[in-house]
């Protein structure tokens, strides 16, 4: 998330009470959570295992429970609880706005943009021209969407992300991260009935231009897709996804998080992702492989029970 102007980091330790170690006169432009850092933007760590990543990001500013070695032109902003002082300037800068309306004053429509009934727009929403959405659709605060989408019914988009910060010391082990991401739907998109489409933790979930979705899809937080993407029905994909142009997820593709899907590739159905997969192949099973190795490994399996009778007969 950006802020709406830059903000001193000096204005951001006295309200979250943090000491300053190292440059004590940076700008800060956004928050944002480890895996989408940019520069000018204050992350939080608050467990050692990340401590080196999160230093070595792109982020100029980490809120952190420990001291330690600065890298050139950064700040540490060291406090007790960073999840909690992370939260507090998340809810300060993007505060919750209740909506009692179906459609925001502050929601922007296109012209040539049709919006069916019992459809809710939320705050700040921004919808381009010559779009269909709807009944039941829910647009989320925040949101962008492009010119031509199609949006079926009962589609939520920009749902909070399914993103906590876990601690087994205390009594709720799970506490949910703010979503103050957006979602960003690009021109000639086509959303089918009942999908989610999460908001990013603290950055954009997109889809890319002329993309189409069947029923029933749901995307994870901060995930990127690229343009003239195909989604079968059931397809999940889980956050900090990438998938690049021209890829096809046939229905009940499950794709884990944090992983790449390289251009043009094609997962046939049920097919489960658990790492990174190189464009221009087609892939099948669980975990995902080459389809012509799969369908040839599940030829031979099949004859494995012939194969035995053979080895016993000739023992015999």
């Amino acid at each position: 998330m950006k802020f709406n102007s830059a903000v001193s980091i000096e204005n951001i330790a006295t309200f979250i009470d943090a000491k300053i170690i190292g440059n004590d006169k940076g700008i800060v432009t956004g928050i944002n959570e480890l895996h989408k850092a940019e520069a000018g933007d204050i992350v939080f760590v608050d467990h050692p295992k990340y401590y080196d990543k999160c230093l070595q990001s792109k982020a100029t500013f980490i809120i952190i429970n420990k001291e330690t070695i600065v890298p050139e032109g950064k700040a540490l902003l060291l406090v007790e609880n960073p999840f909690e002082a992370y939260s507090n300037i998340v809810k300060k800068y993007r505060p919750f706005e209740p909506s009692s309306q179906l459609k925001s004053d502050s929601a922007v429509v296109g012209y040539g943009t049709f919006i069916y009934p019992n459809t809710f727009i939320g705050n700040h929403v921004r919808i381009g021209r010559n779009c269909i959405i709807y009944p039941n659709v829910t647009i989320m605060d925040y949101c962008i969407i492009g010119d031509n989408v199609t949006i079926q019914s009962g589609t939520v988009i920009g749902s909070n992300a399914f993103y906590y910060n876990s601690k087994k010391d205390r009594e709720v082990w799970y506490k949910p991260m703010p979503s103050c991401g957006r979602v960003v739907i690009e021109d000639d998109v086509e959303i089918g009935a009942n999908c989610s489409i999460d908001r990013g933790v603290s950055h954009d979930t997109v889809i890319g231009k002329g993309t189409k979705f069947d029923n029933m899809i749901h995307i994870g937080h901060d995930t990127v897709i690229g343009k003239n993407c195909l989604f079968a029905a059931n397809v999940v994909v889980a956050g900090v996804v990438t998938i690049k142009d021209g890829v096809t997820l046939w229905g009940q593709v499950i794709v884990n998080k944090t992983l790449t899907i390289g251009e043009n590739a094609v997962l046939l159905g049920r097919t489960g992702v658990g790492g990174d997969l190189e464009g221009n192949k087609t892939y099948w099973g669980a975990p995902a492989q080459d389809a012509r190795t799969a369908q040839r490994e599940l030829v031979w399996i099949k004859r494995i029970p012939e194969l035995w009778e053979k080895v016993m007969g000739k023992k015999g």
